[in-house]
């Protein structure tokens, strides 16, 4: 059974500037992996080029056995792979509830009773169903994440990229959206993280992935990553993150 994420010999530049080396990843159904590395490592380049949110120079990028590129497949792909950002990008326009079914409703082309009770049941999941006649603004930066990991689930895609989710947030907040990311590995969704929470990626992931300088310098099960890492390079930075 091939990988749902294969990645070979991934390059890309920005000018002059190349930021990832010939990067080769797979991601099985049902893996949790967690990327970490240090800022411009390439890490969020990495990600975004599974969906092509960047585009890339070299290499190969195939989501469950289809080419990643621009072209008649690309929608295909987009509708398969979910993305939760940084900034929680929800429409400010519309009501929580009306963030989640708008996908289902408009690329899904389901009917607005189906979407919306989808919506509610991905809002109970990830624990905002009493917000969801409530509008961005009036939550919290974790309450938003929350909303727009459901609003993620809501397209049944098959793997859920995370960049960065809780770098946004006020500390207090991260904890309650670590949690519903933790409760998804647990069910089962296959998930690639970027992320700077070290405790999420030790308790959580499958593998754990270091990059640096564009390439992946190590990669490992927790156990072995935190407790006996091998390179220098991984050593150097998991000393250094692992003090504060």
């Amino acid at each position: 059974m091939h990988p749902l994420i294969h990645i070979t010999g991934l390059c890309k530049s920005y000018g002059a500037i190349q930021v990832l080396h010939g990067i080769d990843l797979s991601v099985k159904a049902g893996e949790v992996v967690v990327v970490i590395g240090p800022s411009g490592s390439g890490k969020s380049t990495l990600i975004r080029c599974i969906n092509l949110l960047e585009e890339y120079q070299g290499g190969v990028v195939l989501v469950d056995g289809i080419a990643v590129q621009r072209g008649a497949g690309l929608a295909q792909v987009r509708a398969e792979v979910g993305m939760v950002f940084q900034s929680f990008n929800l429409f400010p326009h519309l009501t929580v509830q009306d963030n989640v079914a708008l996908g289902p409703l408009r690329v899904k082309h389901l009917s607005k009773e189906v979407s919306h009770r989808t919506a509610q049941e991905l809002l109970a999941r990830v624990g905002m169903a009493d917000h969801a006649h409530k509008f961005p603004a009036q939550l919290s930066g974790g309450q938003q994440q929350r909303v727009a990991i459901a609003r993620a689930l809501a397209m049944e895609p098959k793997v859920i990229l995370f960049d960065e989710p809780t770098s946004a947030l006020d500390p207090e907040m991260v904890g309650e959206v670590l949690d519903v990311m933790q409760a998804l590995a647990k069910s089962g969704v296959t998930m690639v993280v970027v992320t700077h929470e070290m405790g999420f990626a030790r308790r959580v992931a499958d593998r754990v992935i270091f990059m640096d300088a564009g390439r992946i310098v190590e990669q490992a099960s927790p156990e072995p990553f935190f407790n006996a890492p091998q390179e220098p390079r991984t050593q150097a930075f998991l000393k250094a993150i692992l003090q504060h």
